[in-house]
């Protein structure tokens, strides 16, 4: 399998040490190269540590059959904007998981019309970790709530919805939430 670990690692601006450190449990930066490098097999229950340990997805990290890479121009950072010393590419980006879609059709708070927001579902027992991160809640007969999630007390969460002037909302648990993890919005 062809791997993209070493674009991903170098475009997020880690070493081997990092990415190895990060793993669960550690591992050493060596193991990392050889699987960067094809020397080792990279099974998926490897893909899956090295994912997460460069905070990604583990379809961004393989290159998929048909799937178009869009090449490299330059590096954005602090000292300007530069050509790649060597070809890059970037895959574009893969739904993996459970994975809910919102089309914004007009703009309201920081969303314009257009944008396509990507929310990652979370069962109730994860609700914490989504505190002040933008979320997609289901309501009763087919309706949701978008908005901010700003507390969870007990077995209520509370939502500020998005756009001036809105009032918190507080809600029973739902079954799930959807945590916006991607924003795809053309320029």
């Amino acid at each position: 399998m062809i791997t993209r670990i070493r674009d991903v690692r170098k475009a997020k601006g880690m070493t081997l040490d990092d990415v190895a450190r990060r793993c669960d449990p550690p591992t050493t930066a060596q193991t990392i190269g050889r699987l960067e490098t094809g020397m080792r097999t990279v099974s998926v229950g490897w893909l899956n540590r090295i994912a997460a340990a460069l905070g990604v997805s583990s379809a961004d990290l393989v290159n998929l059959p048909g799937q178009d890479l869009l090449p490299v121009a330059a590096l954005i950072g602090p000292d300007g904007a530069h050509a790649p010393a060597k070809s890059m590419h970037i895959a574009p980006p893969v739904a993996s998981g459970d994975i809910a879609g919102v089309r914004v059709t007009a703009s309201i708070g920081d969303y314009r019309g257009g944008d396509e927001i990507w929310c990652a579902r979370i069962a109730p027992a994860d609700y914490a970790g989504a505190l002040n991160r933008d979320v997609l809640v289901p309501r009763p007969g087919g309706r949701f709530l978008f908005g901010r999630l700003i507390g969870r007390d007990a077995a209520m969460i509370h939502l500020l919805p998005l756009g001036a002037r809105t009032r918190q909302q507080v809600l029973a648990d739902p079954p799930w939430i959807g945590v916006a993890t991607r924003l795809v919005r053309a320029l």
